[in-house]
C-alpha cells in the first residue's frame, strides 16, 4: 500500500511531493506545452500603486455609463431573470447575433447572415476553437512577427508550430509570406491558417496597409490556407483612413473574430466568430462542446446596451480618449528616449512598440524598470521563438496622460544605461 494512505505517512510536505510525483504521469503531452503568460506575470506587478504600469492593454472603463449599465442589469434580472439566468443557445442569442451584424457594418463588413455567427467567450475562445477544429499536433500556422501572446499560448497548447512572417511599418510583407510558405511546403509542413491582427496589431500597433491585404488574401487562397482575422481594435481608429477588413472582400476564406472587450468591457467576455457556411457546423459544434452555451445574462446585457445607449458615441469617446493618450506617450518618447531607440506611431488601438539596438535583452531590463518605478512587457513574449528580444511593448490605454509622461521619464534612463552598457553608440 502507498505510504500516502497509511497512518504513519510522514510529513505533509512528503505526502504532497509523493502525490505530485504519482500524478505527474497522468498529464497529457499537451499539458507540457501550456505555459504561464509573461503578460500575466507582469500584470501582477502592475497592481503595486507605486509603479507606473505601461504594461496592461486594458480599456478605460471609467468612461462607460456605469450607472446606466447597472440599471440595465437590474432591470434584466427583475423582468427577464428566468431567461437571463438560464441555459441558452450554444450559438448565442439571435438578438445579439443580429446586432453584431450592425456593429461589423460600421467597418464595411456587410451581408453577413446572423446564422453564420457564433458567440464566444471573448475572441480568445474563437482562436482556441479554430486550433481544435483545424490543427493536429505538428501542424503549422502562420502569424505576424510580433503577434498576440494569447494566440501563441493557444498554439503551444495544441502542439501547433507557429511560424512568424516578417513585418515592416506597413504590416505583414506579402513577399515574405509567399517565400516562407514555399520553404515550409518544401520541408513537408502542413500549413492550416494565417493568424493576423491587421488593425493596430498587438503588440506593435502597426496596421496592415490596404494595398497589401488583397495580395495576402490571394496568396492564402492560392495555397489553400485559411485566414483567421482577429480584429478587436479596428473600431478604435483615431487618425488616418479606415481600411476594409479582409472578411469584407474574402468571406469564403476568412474566419473573422470580433470582441466587445475593447469597445465595451472585457469582463463580460463576449466575442464572436463569423464562419464561412461550409466550415460553420464543425466550428460551432466544437465551440458548444467547450462552453455548452455563452453566458446568457452577459449577452442580454450587451444587447440592452446596444439597443438603449449611443454605443457609436461611446466608441467615439474611446477614440478621443486614446488619441490623447497615444499623443502624450509619443510626445514623452520624443522628449526622453535616448538615441538609438525607435518606436511605432499607431493610428489606433492601445500599443506602441519600442525597438532598442540589437544585443539588448529587454527581459533582463524588466527588474531594472521596476526598480525605477515603471512596468512594461518585454518583446520576447510576442514571438514564437525562445530567444531574447531587443523590443518591448508600452500600453497607454488605461493610464492618465500625466502618468504616461512620468512612466516614460522613468523608463528612459533604464534604456539609456542598457545602451551604454552594451557599447552601442
Amino acid at each position: 500500500m502507498s505510504s500516502i494512505t497509511g497512518p504513519l505517512a510522514g510529513s505533509e510536505t512528503e505526502i504532497a511531493l509523493e502525490r505530485a510525483a504519482a500524478h505527474e504521469s497522468l498529464f497529457s503531452e499537451r499539458a507540457s506545452h501550456i505555459k504561464q503568460s509573461a503578460v500575466r506575470d507582469v500584470f501582477e506587478l502592475s497592481l503595486d500603486p507605486s509603479l507606473v504600469s505601461l504594461a496592461g492593454g486594458n480599456p478605460y472603463l471609467q468612461s462607460l455609463p456605469l450607472e446606466k449599465l447597472g440599471a440595465m442589469a437590474s432591470e434584466l434580472i427583475a423582468t427577464q431573470g428566468m431567461t437571463a439566468l438560464q441555459y441558452g443557445s450554444g450559438q448565442g442569442t439571435e438578438e445579439l447575433r443580429a446586432q453584431i451584424c450592425e456593429v461589423m457594418a460600421e467597418e464595411g463588413i456587410t451581408g453577413v447572415d446572423p446564422n453564420n455567427i457564433v458567440i464566444t467567450t471573448g475572441s480568445q475562445a474563437a482562436q482556441d476553437v479554430a486550433c481544435k477544429v483545424f490543427c493536429n499536433p505538428g501542424d503549422t500556422v502562420l502569424c505576424e512577427d510580433p503577434t498576440y501572446v494569447g494566440a501563441l499560448n493557444t498554439f503551444e497548447a495544441y502542439q501547433v508550430r507557429a511560424e512568424p512572417i516578417g513585418t515592416d511599418e506597413h504590416g505583414l510583407i506579402p513577399s515574405a509570406l509567399r517565400q516562407r510558405i514555399g520553404q515550409l511546403r518544401e520541408a513537408g509542413a502542413r500549413i492550416k491558417f494565417l493568424y493576423t491582427i491587421p488593425n493596430f496589431n498587438n503588440p506593435s500597433g502597426i496596421t496592415l496597409a490596404a494595398e497589401r491585404r488583397a495580395e495576402i488574401a490571394e496568396i492564402c487562397i492560392e495555397e489553400n490556407i485559411l485566414i483567421l482575422e482577429d480584429n478587436p481594435y479596428g473600431m478604435l481608429r483615431y487618425s488616418g483612413e479606415p481600411i476594409r477588413p479582409l472578411r469584407a472582400d474574402y468571406p469564403e476564406n476568412v474566419i473573422y473574430m470580433g470582441s466587445f472587450s475593447k469597445i465595451l468591457a472585457p469582463g463580460l467576455r463576449i466575442g464572436w466568430a463569423v464562419v464561412p457556411p461550409h466550415l460553420f457546423r464543425r466550428f460551432y459544434l466544437a465551440a458548444e462542446a467547450v462552453t455548452l452555451c455563452p453566458a446568457t445574462f452577459n449577452q442580454m446585457l450587451v444587447s440592452k446596451y446596444l439597443d438603449g445607449h449611443d454605443w457609436r458615441g461611446q466608441i467615439q469617446t474611446y477614440r478621443e480618449l486614446y488619441a490623447g493618450r497615444c499623443a502624450a506617450m509619443l510626445e514623452a518618447l520624443d522628449e526622453y528616449m535616448p538615441e538609438g531607440v525607435g518606436y511605432t506611431r499607431p493610428e489606433g488601438g492601445f500599443f506602441i512598440w519600442v525597438t532598442l539596438p540589437e544585443g539588448i535583452d529587454t527581459y533582463s531590463l524588466l527588474s531594472k524598470g521596476i526598480e525605477a518605478g515603471v512596468v512594461f512587457i518585454p518583446g520576447a513574449a510576442f514571438s514564437p521563438h525562445d530567444g531574447p528580444s531587443h523590443r518591448l511593448r508600452l500600453a497607454f490605454s488605461a493610464v492618465p496622460e500625466e502618468k504616461i509622461r512620468e512612466g516614460v521619464k522613468r523608463l528612459a534612463p533604464v534604456l539609456a544605461a542598457a545602451i551604454a552598457e552594451n557599447g552601442v553608440r
